[in-house]
C-alpha cells in the first residue's frame, strides 16, 4: 500500500579520521597563506586513510540514520547510494553497503549524479515511499581525495571525503516530504568537470597517463557561473511548484561547492543569509555528500521542527542539477 507523502525520519553522517588544513595544501601548491579560504570559504577538510573504503564510510552514515529514525533494519525496503567514487567500477557498491548494514529485505543500487546525486536519489526515494509505503535509506558518499590531481589547483583545494544519509518514511501528512522539485541537465557543458580516462570511451591502457584518471576542472569561472545559474533557476521553479516564496523557507541547505557560489544563489533568490546551513568551512566539498552531511550536522545542533520548510539545491559535473523543497 502506498503513502500520501514521505518524511525525513533519520539523519546520519561520517567523515574519515584525517583532518587536512589549508596550510598543508597551500604549501604543496606554493600558494600564499589564506589563499584557499578567501576564494572558497574552506579552512579544512577530511581525507580518507589508506584502509578506508567508500562502502565503509557510507555504512557508518547509514547506520547512524537508521538508528536516528528508530526503525528496524528489516524494514528498509530500498537503499540508494549516490556516489562518484564507488569501491569498484563493477560491481556497484550499494549491495555491499546494504549487506554491511544487515538490510536483508532491501534492494540496492548506485546513482552517479555527481554533486546533485543526493537530490536525484531523494526524489526517487520519495516516489518509492509514496508508491510502496515502505522506508528508504538514501546515502551519499565520496572519497574524492583519491581522484584529486594534486598538481591542479582548481580541484585540489576544494574536494573532500564524507558521507551523509537520511531515512525516508511513509507519512499521511501532505505537508511533509518533497513539496516541490525541479531537476535539470545541460550536456553542452559535459566536459567542464571530468575524469577523462577510465570509462568505456577511454579505458585504462598502457598509453593512458595517470593524470588522465584524475579529476580535472577545465574552466573554474565557467563552472562558477553555470552552477549559480542552474541552482538559482531550479530553486525558483521548485518554489513555484510548492507555491512558496523565499520568505517561507526555514533553512537553505545548498550543495557546499564553494561559499561564493551558494552566497550568490542566496542573493539571487532573496533568501536571508542567516538561513543558510554552512558546513564548507570545516568539511570542504564532498560532492553529493555535502547536503545530507549538512542536514545531519544541522539536525544534531538543533533538531528540525515540525512544519519547517527546507530548500535544497545543487549543480555539478554533467552538468546536472536540481532543487527540492522539503517539509519536515
Amino acid at each position: 500500500m502506498g503513502a500520501r507523502s514521505s518524511r525525513l525520519a533519520g539523519f546520519g553522517h561520517s567523515v574519515p579520521g584525517r583532518r587536512v588544513e589549508n596550510a598543508e595544501i597551500e604549501e604543496s601548491l606554493g600558494l600564499e597563506p589564506g589563499w584557499i579560504e578567501r576564494r572558497t570559504g574552506i579552512r579544512a577538510r577530511y581525507w580518507a586513510e589508506p584502509g578506508d573504503t567508500l562502502s565503509g564510510l557510507a555504512a557508518k552514515a547509514g547506520a547512524a540514520a537508521i538508528d536516528d529514525a528508530g526503525i528496524a533494519r528489516a524494514d528498509v525496503a530500498l537503499t540508494l547510494l549516490a556516489t562518484s567514487t564507488p569501491d569498484h567500477l563493477l560491481p556497484p557498491s550499494a549491495p555491499l553497503l546494504a549487506h554491511r548494514l544487515g538490510l536483508a529485505n532491501s534492494g540496492a543500487v548506485d546513482l552517479a549524479g555527481a554533486c546533485s546525486g543526493f537530490l536525484y536519489a531523494l526524489t526517487l526515494a520519495d516516489g518509492f515511499v509514496r508508491a510502496q509505503g515502505r522506508p528508504v535509506l538514501v546515502v551519499a558518499a565520496n572519497i574524492l581525495s583519491r581522484r584529486i590531481n594534486p598538481a591542479e589547483r582548481a580541484s585540489a583545494v576544494l574536494f573532500a571525503d564524507a558521507a551523509g544519509a537520511v531515512v525516508l518514511m511513509p507519512s499521511g501528512d501532505p505537508q511533509t516530504g518533497i513539496l516541490g522539485v525541479d531537476l535539470a541537465s545541460d550536456g553542452s557543458r559535459y566536459g567542464l568537470i571530468s575524469i577523462p580516462a577510465g570509462g568505456s570511451n577511454r579505458p585504462f591502457a598502457a598509453d593512458v597517463a595517470a593524470s588522465e584518471c584524475l579529476m580535472t576542472m577545465r574552466d573554474g569561472r565557467e563552472v562558477f557561473s553555470q552552477a549559480v545559474e542552474m541552482m538559482g533557476h531550479c530553486a525558483g521553479r521548485a518554489l513555484e511548484e510548492a507555491r512558496m516564496c523565499p520568505a517561507d523557507i526555514s533553512h537553505f541547505v545548498p550543495h557546499q561547492a564553494n561559499a561564493r557560489i551558494f552566497d550568490a544563489v542566496c542573493s539571487l533568490l532573496g533568501i536571508e543569509p542567516q538561513k543558510t546551513v554552512r558546513t564548507i568551512v570545516e568539511y570542504g566539498n564532498s560532492s553529493a555528500a555535502t547536503i545530507p552531511l549538512s542536514h545531519s550536522l544541522a539536525h544534531r545542533a538543533a533538531p528540525f521542527a515540525i512544519g519547517e520548510k527546507l530548500l535544497l539545491t545543487a549543480a555539478g559535473a554533467g552538468l546536472t542539477g536540481g532543487a527540492c523543497i522539503i517539509g519536515t
